[in-house]
């Protein structure tokens, strides 16, 4: 009965953590939502001013390359239809304005109403468009609104709208360009870096309040269904399949390191010991350096595997290194520990039997050392699934190939795709909960298992103890107790037909 109540109060439990667990999955936006049509996700609207914002771009960095063998500068492309650009500057923020698409939306750059709700959109667009970067309205810097072509602001001259060929250009020149010079000339002369001079620039096309592209808003079912189809899974399988490639990899060598380090020398012993749990507190980021070093390009160890048509970095194959190298510490440990526990007078037992070693490893060691091993399994699993630094620096970022849920999460996260970031991060932390909740479930039905047959050998000492009591006196002689030990260890090593037999 109680066993029962047990079992009932942990799967409930497991159903309220996946009900939690799923509506933590699901997208802010998708609980957000809204039966009226909505402007898209790159266009904005004020119906109190009247006017909004459609087909917002931000672009980060611009070219110094000559345009049709023209040199303007430090150019910015200016998307078509854009009516809107936004310049940050060091100093401050230029919005330009083009007059004719002013006056058709009803705005006016003169008035302090108008400017402010401009702004306003703005700085919302360029907050969705951030990519979890720096964006506008953390800037504490003046504002500008102009309809002028161009401003200068201390050495270098902003033009706003330059047409070139069939294309239009924001860019950035030096104040003052002599005559017979080029902006890259002249800012060379000056020694300025015209790329310094902008950090960014938005554009977008104004349009009066009624222009702004619409749509419908999709009801939170529909969110969530856009959002989970949408999701790459690669991450995933790629985790999966890279940590149980590892995990063989791991349980083997883990279990064998850990014995014949159980056997050696203690100097030895603490040489190797050392060499094999070092990469658990060294930094996973300097274990993957050590990786890059031994196997790069510039190694006589990746000269060779490159001279034989094998390449490591930046593959899966390197991932896989990666996952086995940060979880064989831990595989490693609990073996040692579990072997080193073992009674070493049962050992030396089934060695005056004539047992070799390694039937003594298979067929008493794993047994009786199991429980922990399996535990040590389950950790080195966990580990390799969560490993970031050593395959990121290693294996790189390459989706479906050597992406994992940990680098697909810090990626997510800085390109601003945080619901994305948050679907993993709910993953792994559930797989965690799980790997927990096993180690845990199965440390302790082993224990059960312990004292049950420890409480069983125990009762049948007491039987024979309570039997000798009342025979002819032999196991003062230690004839008896010598009987009954041999009986006890041949069960233990031979089993119980071999046991009846002798």
């Amino acid at each position: 009965m109680v066993e029962s109540a047990r079992r009932r109060v942990v799967i409930c439990a497991l159903l309220l953590f996946a009900c939690a667990l799923g509506l933590a999955c699901v997208p802010r936006a998708a609980l957000a939502a809204d039966e009226t049509a909505q402007a898209q996700a790159d266009s904005a609207v004020d119906e109190q001013a009247g006017f909004g914002l459609n087909g917002f771009t931000r672009y980060m960095r611009g070219a110094q390359r000559a345009v049709d063998g023209v040199d303007i500068g430090y150019r910015f492309p200016v998307p078509e239809g854009a009516t809107v650009t936004v310049i940050n500057t060091p100093q401050s923020i230029w919005v330009h304005v083009e007059a004719q698409a002013a006056a058709a939306a009803g705005f006016d750059a003169d008035d302090a109403k108008d400017t402010n709700a401009l702004i306003a959109l703005i700085k919302q667009l360029d907050e969705t468009h951030s990519r979890g970067g720096t964006v506008l309205a953390d800037e504490d810097k003046p504002w500008h609104v102009t309809t002028d072509a161009d401003v200068i602001e201390g050495a270098c001259r902003y033009v706003f709208a330059l047409e070139m060929g069939e294309s239009r250009y924001t860019a950035v020149q030096p104040a003052e360009i002599p005559a017979g010079s080029t902006p890259a000339e002249a800012a060379e002369a000056a020694g300025l870096d015209l790329g310094d001079a902008v950090l960014w620039v938005d554009d977008a096309e104004l349009v009066a309040a009624d222009e702004v592209v619409r749509e419908a808003a999709p009801t939170w079912m529909d969110r969530l269904y856009e959002f989970f189809c949408g999701m790459d899974y690669r991450p995933f399988w790629v985790s999966l399949k890279t940590s149980a490639v590892a995990l063989a990899v791991t349980f083997v060598l883990g279990l064998v390191a850990a014995w014949k380090t159980m056997g050696t020398s203690s100097r030895l012993k603490g040489l190797l010991d050392s060499v094999f749990t070092i990469p658990m507190v060294l930094p996973p980021t300097v274990c993957g350096f050590l990786l890059l070093l031994v196997f790069g390009q510039s190694t006589p160890v990746g000269r060779w595997l490159i001279d034989h048509g094998i390449a490591l970095v930046f593959t899966w194959p390197a991932a896989v290194i990666s996952a086995i190298v940060v979880s064989f510490p831990l595989m490693y440990r609990t073996a040692l520990g579990a072997f080193e526990g073992l009674d070493a007078q049962m050992l030396d037992a089934a060695r005056t039997l004539g047992w070799s070693e390694g039937r003594i490893f298979r067929q008493l060691m794993l047994p009786l050392a199991w429980p922990s091993i399996a535990a040590g399994t389950v950790l080195a699993f966990a580990r390799a699934m969560g490993e970031f630094g050593c395959t990121l620096f290693f294996a790189g970022n390459y989706a479906g190939e050597t992406q994992t849920i940990p680098i697909a999460i810090y990626f997510q996260w800085m390109s601003g795709n945080t619901d994305v970031a948050l679907f993993w991060v709910i993953v792994v932390i559930l797989f965690s909960f799980l790997v927990i909740l096993f180690i845990n479930i199965y440390t302790a039905r082993s224990q059960r298992y312990r004292t049950r047959g420890m409480a069983g050998a125990s009762a049948r000492v007491r039987t024979r103890e309570a039997a000798s009591a009342h025979g002819d006196g032999l196991e003062e002689h230690g004839g008896d107790a010598l009987r009954i030990d041999r009986e006890a260890l041949a069960e233990l090593l031979l089993g119980d037909e071999d046991a009846g037999r002798g």
